[in-house]
């Protein structure tokens, strides 16, 4: 990159290189912000951090000439030492300007304690559940257990066509997973391989199998906009042949599927490759999800690409980029209904850059989901596994997260989490802790003289039940017709009465 650019200091305007460092790094976590500007048109402008360890993106901004545009992002650092912090643009041509750099540290604990508020903020509600007899008599000193049936948020990892046929599998998955995403079965070089020769049966299979055990499905992909990944007889197409190729593909997969999923993935990794836009014309994506509003007005339209929260260097899906594409979109003529993908391939933790990536590509409004996790083979696979769906879940402008882990006897796409026999891998153990935290809550409790008992609960169906024997069956009907209630979003605490 050209237009080097090392600062020295913070909260102060730069306008010529100077050196910068501090002597020891404290902390682990660091989240970063400035105001850049540049001397002429538009560039992306990268803050890097030179550590003991490398050099290391942090975050990225588009930055224009006569207006500020605000960087923020992030930076684990495992090891004390030397840092310097670069701003550098790739056009070699503009002088770069850069006001009010602030570096915010956190320590693990202190990171953690924020995820922790967020969750109890966004994700849990208070319930004050009173034990009472069949005369509305208090029961004090009654031990509860309080079981979560069905989570409000959505969790959930893809499958693929291996599940039909092993009952193993099955019986792993279901006892886990209430989301998913067929892995390959639902793109359309799997429906139409052969031109006019669409083959749904493993996709229908597979539907009928989630619905049957009460799963809900993101529909993935409609079109994938890598040339690779286009049926082999796409490219042959001109733009007339390949649009009524493609109009015939939306209104076959959305037509068939409709009402049946939960989301599509309209356009896969629009952001990094443009197969359609160049062959039909920069308004193609624009008409892509007005055909499917039109064809599905209840499923969530999503547009889905990777490297926008995990790799701060990638400028072609840097939240910048992603918030500019959705411009584009618009410009184009959809202003309909809109979610955002992000997919989640991890090589490392970069827990702070992640969030500020979500921050930033939040303040579109859209929803947010993400929707391919999964992290590169490696020791601390299981270790990095877990920093990211905790900063997922407790982020509060994530909905939903979906993980990349559909099995294959060959091995998975890149992060299996059990072996060939359904024995829980590291990383399997890591999502099952998540789930028992999160997603299969049970507490046991014991209520005051009064017969309350006071909490804050992940939202989501509960059941009550107690621990002790009950003396009539009269006494237990009635026990059973108080015992469900549901937690939601909420400023006030629920009050539940059950009867003991």
């Amino acid at each position: 990159m050209n237009s080097l650019l090392l600062v020295k200091g913070i909260d102060h305007l730069i306008v010529s290189p100077k050196s910068f460092s501090w002597t020891r790094i404290n902390s682990t976590h660091f989240l970063v912000w400035s105001w850049l500007q540049i001397s002429n048109g538009d560039a992306a402008v990268v803050a890097t951090f030179k550590t003991p360890t490398g050099y290391h993106d942090a975050g990225s901004t588009r930055a224009k000439s006569g207006c500020w545009s605000m960087l923020k992002g992030g930076l684990t650092v495992n090891k004390s030492g030397p840092a310097h912090l670069y701003f550098q643009s790739e056009n070699p041509l503009v002088d770069i300007w850069v006001d009010s750099v602030s570096l915010q540290p956190f320590t693990p604990e202190e990171w953690k304690s924020h995820q922790y508020q967020s969750i109890e903020k966004v994700r849990r509600s208070k319930v004050k559940i009173q034990a009472v007899d069949g005369e509305g008599k208090p029961q004090g000193n009654r031990t509860l257990i309080i079981a979560q049936k069905f989570a409000r948020f959505p969790f959930g990892c893809a499958i693929n066509k291996n599940i039909l046929t092993n009952q193993a599998y099955k019986n792993w998955f279901i006892s886990r997973f209430k989301y998913t995403t067929f892995e390959n079965e639902m793109k359309w070089y799997s429906n139409e391989a052969r031109q006019n020769r669409e083959d749904y049966n493993t996709s229908d299979a597979l539907l009928q199998f989630t619905k049957s055990n009460g799963i809900s499905v993101r529909g993935h992909n409609v079109f994938w906009d890598d040339p690779k990944y286009q049926p082999y007889w796409v490219h042959n197409l001109g733009p007339k042949r390949l649009a009524a190729a493609a109009t015939t593909r939306i209104r076959s997969v959305m037509r068939r599927y409709s009402g049946q999923v939960i989301a599509w993935d309209v356009l896969n990794e629009n952001l990094h490759f443009n197969f359609f836009e160049r062959k039909l014309g920069w308004t193609a994506a624009s008409k892509f999800y007005a055909t499917a509003r039109a064809l599905d007005r209840t499923a969530g339209l999503f547009l889905n690409d990777f490297n926008t929260i995990e790799s701060p260097g990638d400028q072609a899906s840097s939240p910048d980029s992603y918030l500019s594409k959705i411009r584009q979109i618009r410009a184009g003529g959809y202003h309909g209904p809109l979610s955002i993908g992000l997919e989640g391939h991890f090589r490392y933790a970069n827990i702070p850059y992640m969030r500020s990536a979500i921050d930033k590509v939040a303040s579109s409004g859209l929803p947010i989901w993400i929707t391919e996790v999964d992290v590169q083979a490696g020791p601390n696979q299981a270790a990095v596994l877990d920093q990211v769906l905790r900063e997922a879940h407790a982020h509060p402008s994530v909905h939903g997260i979906v993980l990349w882990s559909a099995w294959s006897p060959q091995g998975c796409y890149r992060m299996c989490l059990t072996d060939n026999n359904f024995n829980n891998l590291p990383t399997g153990n890591v999502v099952d802790t998540i789930i028992r935290q999160f997603f299969n809550v049970e507490v046991t409790a014991t209520t005051d003289v009064n017969g309350f008992y006071e909490t804050s609960l992940i939202h989501g169906d509960y059941e009550v039940s107690f621990a002790d024997q009950y003396q009539s069956e009269k006494d237990m009907n009635l026990t059973q017709m108080a015992q469900h209630f549901v937690v939601e979003a909420s400023e006030d605490t629920l009050h539940v009465k059950v009867l003991a």
